[in-house]
C-alpha cells in the first residue's frame, strides 16, 4: 500500500469508482494518463511523478492477470524497454498482418506446451548389472 496522503490525493484525482477498481484489481491506487489501449482492450496507463519503475501499469481487459495478454511492443513499452509508446511509434504503429487477431494463451505449464526431445545416441551407455545365476 501507499502512503495515506498519496492515496487520498489519487481518491480525489480519479473518483470513487475508479479508486475502488484499482484497489480490487492492482490493490495500490494510481492516477496517471492514458498512454493508449491494445486490440485486446487493455488500457496502458503512464504518471511520471510516480516512484521509479513505477510509472507504467497496465488495466487488462480480462482480470486473470496473464502477461501474456499484452501484446509483444506493448510489453516492451510496459517494461521500459522503449520510451515510445507503440501508439506514437511511426514504425510500429503499422498493421502486422502476420499477428492472430485472437489472444494466443501462454500454453508453458499446459498439456499442449513445447517439450524438447533428443534423436542422438547417447555416448555413454548406462551400466546394466548381469547377475550369474546361484548353483
Amino acid at each position: 500500500m501507499s502512503y495515506l496522503t498519496r492515496t487520498l490525493g489519487n481518491l480525489r484525482k480519479i473518483g470513487f469508482k475508479e479508486y475502488w477498481h484499482q484497489l480490487n484489481y492492482i490493490g495500490d491506487t494510481k492516477a496517471g494518463r492514458l498512454v493508449g489501449t491494445d486490440r485486446f482492450g487493455n488500457k496502458y496507463f503512464e504518471d511520471n511523478e510516480e516512484l521509479p519503475l513505477r510509472t507504467r501499469w497496465v488495466d487488462y481487459a480480462k482480470h486473470d492477470f496473464d502477461a501474456a495478454h499484452i501484446e509483444p511492443q506493448w510489453h516492451l513499452w510496459i517494461s521500459y524497454g522503449i520510451d515510445t509508446p507503440p501508439n506514437q511509434d511511426p514504425i510500429t504503429a503499422k498493421a502486422r498482418s502476420w499477428a492472430s487477431a485472437e489472444h494466443i494463451p501462454n500454453q508453458t505449464f499446459g498439456p499442449t506446451a513445447f517439450r524438447t526431445y533428443n534423436t542422438t545416441k547417447p555416448k555413454i551407455k548406462a551400466w546394466q548389472p548381469v547377475a550369474r545365476a546361484r548353483q
